[in-house]
């Protein structure tokens, strides 16, 4: 009795995802982007290394604007069309990443800035004395 061939590893179903939410995360050495569905699960994600960037070209705006159209490109295939975008961090990124999503015709329903920022938090380091 043979055992039947069962694909194992085709995992990436294509799903149809009409609304979803585009998160940037623009630090100064790298972007990344990440796209999830409205309950938080990941459909799709590009940083500027996995887009051929390396070394300090990966801060650039220009590789933030490729990383979010990478990121973007598989998921307006699988029918997005509507998405939210959540920013994140001081990077040179940041605009550059709102621009190419907005060039990409996809619809925003609101960009918001969710930056931590501390309510003074921690203590910092005594002075030093020479």
């Amino acid at each position: 009795m043979t055992k039947p061939i069962v694909k194992i590893g085709l995992r990436k179903n294509a799903r149809r995802i009409p609304k979803g939410v585009i998160h940037v995360q623009a630090s100064f050495n790298n972007t990344i982007v990440t796209v999830t569905d409205v309950r938080g699960r990941v459909v799709s994600w590009a940083s500027a290394g996995t887009s051929g960037f390396r070394g300090t070209r990966k801060g650039t705006p220009y590789a933030a604007q490729a990383t979010t159209l990478n990121a973007i490109r598989t998921v307006m295939d699988q029918g997005m069309q509507r998405a939210e975008v959540m920013i994140k961090g001081p990077g040179l990124g940041r605009d550059a990443a709102l621009r190419a999503i907005r060039r990409s015709g996809m619809l925003l329903s609101f960009v918001r800035d969710v930056t931590p920022m501390p309510h003074n938090g921690c203590r910092p380091p005594k002075k030093r004395r020479v």
